[in-house]
């Protein structure tokens, strides 16, 4: 087995939260069409927290900062080779506008920001639906104390 850890973001702006489709039919057996939240791989010399900040930049085009560590998701699937046990980290982000762009090298089709309810229907995993519930719960417990606009997480630079 293939363990891999990946990192990602629940991106709000104004109340609104970051979704990206992806629409990729590869190989006859392998298809994965859906809304998603970004994240990706931990490159060689990045922190949890550069991953996701990158991987949110590469996929969406949006520049977002970490206010808080959200938890992780696991789940396994068949790769290429052997099974991959994949663990996310995850994180609360808040943008500065509803610019995005979907990385269409990566088959993001279509990026936007929804309201909570639109975008918890329209994901397709139900980890990432947990994982957008959590996040979203705690950006309206930080906006009803006035902390929203004033948080920030300490980034670790390198973890490796």
């Amino acid at each position: 087995m293939i363990e891999t850890v990946s990192c990602g973001g629940v991106v709000v702006h104004k109340g609104k939260v970051l979704a990206l489709y992806k629409d990729f039919k590869g190989r006859r057996e392998y298809k994965y069409v859906g809304w998603v939240l970004p994240k990706g791989t931990v490159e060689y010399g990045e922190s949890n927290e550069m991953t996701a900040i990158r991987e949110v930049k590469e996929e969406s085009g949006v520049d977002a900062e970490i206010v808080e560590y959200i938890g992780s998701t696991q789940y396994t699937f068949q790769g290429k080779e052997d099974l991959v046990s994949k663990t996310v980290h995850w994180y609360l982000m808040r943008a500065q506008s509803f610019y995005s762009k979907p990385q269409r090298e990566e088959h993001f089709m279509d990026s936007g920001y929804y309201k909570f309810h639109e975008a918890y229907h329209l994901m397709k995993f139900s980890d990432e639906k947990y994982i957008l519930k959590k996040g979203y719960q705690m950006y309206l417990d930080l906006r009803k104390d006035n902390m929203w606009d004033q948080k920030r997480k300490e980034i670790k630079m390198n973890c490796w």
